[in-house]
């Protein structure tokens, strides 16, 4: 820990990933070649989730064209192209697990002329026909903001089209160095227009943020309200955890309570759900934010 890094709170606890559910888990992800952000991100709740169940599956391989300064995600040039076994093999998975509600994110691949947009649409396909009862949440990358990859995922018919603006407009550049804040919201504006288009407008978009990088309050209130105005229904809202000293410093642990206001205030703003809490991520009880009469209470 360097001086500069406030000690960790008593609040930010995680289940140590052990257990039975667990392991069945981890030999079902390694039996069929399959990664999983969990693990990939080093996310702080794979041994709640893996416990109950769950879990989000990463596809489109483990190598990352993009180098955001938050990320754990291993970056560089794939070395190969996408496995066209790999949609089935997430849709066996799925299929095993008894999913209710699945969560899909990918790798940005800027290698690729789509994006990789063909493939989570082929996911999307294959998990419909393994297990056509089961909510398919998708959280793709910005596919570089093209209409056409943005379509042919859509075009699928996920039940959520998730895509994360990370942080607050002035900080895109050093926590997402080759992303850009009104192209990010496009994604979802874009997606929003074509669902609508095809008679998809039960789709719900969903997007999240990490506070503790060195936002501002006011910064942090005014980006949510910009999400509210591009008609984003979901808004998910964590804190940063500094995954090693190559990554981006942590300026602040933001408290229970604030994540409590911070909620409140989301909702106030006309969100249909906000899930706000220090170890919130995108995907984190996923399922309990589709949007319905039981998700406005504060």
């Amino acid at each position: 820990m360097t001086a500069s890094t406030p000690p960790r709170p008593e609040w930010i606890r995680a289940r140590a990933p052990v257990g039975e559910r667990y392991e069945a888990l981890t030999n079902l992800m390694r039996g069929l070649s399959l990664h999983t952000v969990c693990e990939e991100a080093r996310c702080p709740n794979i041994g709640e989730c893996w416990n109950r169940g769950t879990a989000t599956f990463m596809i489109l391989g483990d190598v990352c064209t993009r180098a955001c300064g938050f990320c754990a995600v291993k970056t560089g040039l794939p070395g190969r192209p996408p496995d066209p076994m790999e949609p089935a093999r997430v849709a066996d998975a799925i299929g095993r697990m008894g999913l209710k509600h699945a969560v899909i994110t990918m790798v940005a691949r800027d290698d690729l002329p789509d994006g990789g947009a063909g493939v989570v649409a082929e996911t999307i396909r294959a998990i419909r026909q393994v297990s056509p009862a089961t909510n398919i949440e998708v959280l793709i990358s910005d596919l570089n903001g093209r209409e056409a990859d943005i379509r042919t995922v859509v075009e699928a018919q996920p039940d959520i089209l998730n895509h994360n603006v990370e942080t607050v407009p002035r900080l895109q550049r050093p926590v997402r160095r080759r992303a850009k804040w009104d192209r990010s919201v496009s994604v979802l504006t874009q997606g929003r227009a074509i669902a609508n288009e095809i008679g998809h407008d039960q789709m719900v978009t969903k997007t999240g943020m990490m506070v503790g990088l060195g936002e501002t309050t006011d910064e942090l209130l005014d980006a949510m309200r910009l999400l509210r105005e591009a008609d984003i229904d979901v808004l998910t809202i964590g804190q940063y955890l500094r995954p090693s000293r190559q990554h981006l410093p942590l300026h602040k642990y933001y408290n229970p309570a604030e994540f409590v206001a911070l909620r409140r205030q989301g909702l106030e703003m006309g969100f249909r759900h906000v899930q706000a809490g220090p170890l919130v991520r995108s995907s984190y009880h996923a399922a309990e934010q589709v949007p319905g009469p039981e998700s406005v209470a504060v």
